[in-house]
């Protein structure tokens, strides 16, 4: 019987290539799983009708001896991301029975890996929460305890790795949709430097925020998928070349925004859990800094004016006249009011009607240009603070996962959720959110750490020690 709580790529890897067992075996697994758990989780919209084809494809490659550490590999794919002959909904009716003609770019570099593609995951409409309470198809449960959001918008690929339905998964982060989800489910979530991962064939929610990530149960399954869907893309403008120089410096040097944290109302558990981290890291011979970040701490209210305008404008290309939902009407104007008034839920609405507020005239100097220019600040600020430590240190979200309803009335307080992560997708920067100790409920602390543009490297091979380090204590 695979173990498939304490498996990891390479370990699946090395198992497959030593003929311990079959792809089809290691697939059967996972779906044995999810065939159990998937009914009352809601991690998988759909099961991709090509898995059959795809574990031969893998098979062959095994046997024949083309397979990389990828080969065979079960990953879960994010609902907005588009996979040849497949459904893609982003968890909304308005994409309702849609189907992919091509593949995002991170598809394709998955398949000529020979990873398998289990299937899609349920998440927050259009990317748009924190929680995975706004899909069109239900919510997602938190496999660690069912009572609880698994936290969003990657809601439903990180309960498919929680609950043992696929080994990695694939999510997107555009203000922390990778990293807070992981966190609440007690794995690891990796958001890259803005470029290094194309964004192209994936369904747009900010396009200058979004980035596409790995969701894991370890560091270094995460850096394993990172490398496979990382490099520049002619696809994608925005990304990044090779030939850039990254940065690799080892990060020794940690910087803790004290003033920030105390003042970020944080639940008194995750305060303490944050302060034993903190304490764990310095025992290993980490310099704890504290660090001031004025301008930083207002990424969340910059981040919102800026998706909120770019929400407005990459949805309005949802008219029901070209592809998607369409409502008939006696006039054009019906057919709009009909189609998106039906096709899109109460958070994307919301966020439409903030966009185009906030990008209309009179309002777009005060608002929107105004965002764009706090926005190069906050670059500033962080590059400055990165002359002085390599990474800044924070709790990943302020409170732990809370139950169904609890902030659905109350949109501020769910958008605090992601009140550390921002920077991040404002700046452009990469960030990784780790475990670090049990909570309440046989729920997950996690801590989240901050480094500088293009050292994902450097990041990542911290991250693993952070991780051994927490796995010891």
């Amino acid at each position: 019987m695979i173990d498939l709580t304490n498996i990891t790529i390479e370990k699946a890897h090395n198992s497959l290539t030593n003929r311990e067992y079959t792809v089809r075996e290691l697939v059967d697994a996972y779906l044995k799983n999810i065939d159990e758990k998937n009914a009352n989780i809601n991690a998988y919209l759909e099961i991709y009708k090509s898995l059959d084809e795809q574990i031969v494809r893998a098979q062959k490659m095994i046997d024949d001896g083309s397979a990389g550490v990828m080969t065979g590999i079960p990953v879960s794919i994010k609902d907005n991301m588009l996979v040849t002959g497949e459904h893609a909904s982003a968890s909304s009716k308005m994409l309702e029975g849609f189907v992919a003609v091509s593949d995002a770019t991170v598809i394709a570099k998955l398949k000529s890996a020979g990873a398998v593609l289990i299937g899609r995951t349920n998440m927050d409409e259009f990317a748009m929460g924190s929680s995975t309470e706004t899909s069109a198809y239900g919510i997602t449960r938190n496999p660690l305890n069912p009572d609880y959001v698994p936290g969003g918008s990657s809601g439903g690929a990180v309960s498919s790795v929680a609950m043992d339905g696929a080994l990695v998964a694939l999510g997107s982060d555009t203000g922390g949709s990778i990293r807070q989800p992981a966190g609440y489910t007690g794995l690891v979530g990796f958001k890259p430097t803005y470029g290094e991962v194309s964004r192209s064939g994936i369904i747009a929610m900010a396009s200058s925020l979004d980035q596409v990530g790995p969701i894991a149960k370890t560091v270094a399954d995460a850096e394993i998928l990172f490398n496979i869907i990382r490099g520049v893309d002619v696809m994608d403008e925005t990304s990044i070349s090779e030939t850039v120089v990254r940065d690799t410096r080892e990060i020794k040097k940690i910087g803790v925004p004290t003033n920030w944290i105390e003042q970020g109302g944080i639940e008194a558990s995750v305060k303490k859990n944050f302060d034993e981290t903190v304490e764990k890291l310095k025992n290993e011979g980490y310099e704890i800094v504290s660090v001031d970040l004025p301008i930083t701490q207002y990424s969340l209210a910059v981040y919102y004016v800026l998706n909120t305008a770019e929400v407005s404008s990459n949805l309005a290309r949802y008219d029901g006249l070209r592809y998607g939902l369409s409502k008939e009407g006696k006039t054009l104007q019906e057919v709009y009011e009909k189609t998106r008034g039906q096709g899109f839920g109460k958070e994307v609405r919301r966020r439409i009607l903030l966009g185009a507020y906030i990008l209309s005239h009179g309002y777009y100097d005060a608002y929107y240009k105004k965002a764009l220019d706090v926005q190069n600040v906050i670059r500033g600020e962080l590059a400055g603070v990165f002359k002085k430590v390599d990474v800044i240190m924070t709790p990943t979200a302020p409170f732990l996962p809370f139950k169904f309803g609890e902030k659905m009335n109350d949109p501020i307080a769910m958008k605090l959720a992601d009140l550390f992560l921002a920077p991040a997708n404002i700046a452009g920067n990469p960030a990784l959110s780790i475990p670090s100790g049990d909570a309440e409920g046989n729920l997950k602390h996690s801590t989240h750490f901050l480094a500088p543009m293009l050292a994902d490297d450097a990041l990542l091979s911290f991250g693993k020690k952070v991780e051994k380090i927490m796995t010891n204590y």
